[in-house]
């Protein structure tokens, strides 16, 4: 019997993944929006689809959070997107409100003891504690609650280092840890081309160029596009993740998680790299940092505390 992923939000990067899961047959899709019959219209195009691929997952397109219950992952990529100029921290306010409301429809419906869910929406970080927060109090338990960045930052680095070195993107394995923001750490210790470290391979300024241009990555496509912000590769990330859990693969992502004392640091989320399987979270693993990687994930992660502090200001979470 095929696993059931509900994604909550049926734009670009929602029905981008639902097409994605469905092609490759990974689950059956529920896309839900609050906009009526779009859904059901993206939802009926992906089928019409799948026969030309083999696959018989079912897709269905729904106004009604009743149609996810019993999903083994939902995915959340709801509210605003980003325009050109503004961060990821001035949609706090807007999508918050959102994302609390969806988050009490899942507990809803959803068992805290089978479902993991998994956060898309901007500001990442925050979006994601808040989730957790709101969850917990109905029995959800912090491995079953995460924030995708990790794995997009991730393969954001990988294609700028197979750009600067001209080699192909299969021999580059990247860790980038920290928030989906300005602040994110892409770990040079941690990120290897045939197993050789970047910085036997890239001179200093080459290096920090890609790093800044990391960091820059999601609004560098906002800028282009105008009107949007990234689906594509953030739809890929999240799917790379759901396989991770759906076939208990335990690889290790880097992703958004609750953290109690991980890396020192309590009661926020931070991306950190993780064995993903079929409980979630499995394992949050800890890896000897760089004492520059270590002082700036000590800043990323101060800037976390603060977006989620924001929460509490706004009254949002009490």
């Amino acid at each position: 019997m095929r696993k059931k992923v509900s994604i909550i939000g049926a734009g670009n990067v929602g029905a981008t993944l639902g097409q994605l899961l469905a092609i490759f047959e990974i689950s059956d899709v529920v896309l839900y929006d609050i906009i009526q019959d779009m859904p059901q219209g993206k939802a009926l195009d992906i089928s019409q689809m799948l026969n030309i691929f083999n696959s018989d997952s079912k897709v269905i397109g729904t106004n009604d959070y009743k149609d996810i219950e019993g999903s083994d992952i939902v995915v959340i990529t709801a509210g605003a997107a980003r325009k050109p100029g503004m961060s990821r921290e001035e949609l706090l306010s807007f999508n918050a409100g959102i994302i609390k409301e969806v988050s009490n429809n899942i507990a809803k419906y959803c068992d805290s003891n089978k479902c993991v869910v998994i956060v898309v929406s901007n500001p990442l970080d925050a979006m994601t504690y808040l989730t957790y927060k709101v969850l917990s109090n109905y029995g959800f338990t912090k491995n079953r609650v995460m924030g995708m960045a990790g794995v997009l930052d991730s393969s954001r680095f990988v294609h700028f280092i197979s750009e600067k070195l001209n080699v192909s993107k299969n021999n580059i394995n990247a860790f980038v840890l920290g928030s989906h923001g300005d602040t994110m750490v892409p770990s040079v210790k941690y990120t290897t081309v045939a197993g050789i470290s970047l910085e036997n391979l890239l001179n200093p300024q080459d290096l920090d160029n890609l790093i800044q241009r990391t960091r820059k990555g999601g609004a560098e496509i906002v800028s282009l596009l105008k009107n949007s912000s990234a689906y594509y590769a953030p739809a890929a990330s999240t799917f790379k993740m759901i396989k991770s859990i759906i076939f208990d693969k335990k690889e290790i992502l880097p992703v958004s998680v609750y953290v109690d004392g991980e890396y020192g640091y309590k009661d926020i989320v931070i991306g950190l790299p993780v064995v993903l399987g079929k409980g979630g979270v499995e394992k949050v693993i800890e890896f000897n940092l760089t004492e520059n990687e270590k002082k700036e994930l000590d800043i990323s992660a101060n800037k976390i505390s603060e977006l989620c502090k924001e929460l509490y200001n706004l009254k949002v979470l009490v």
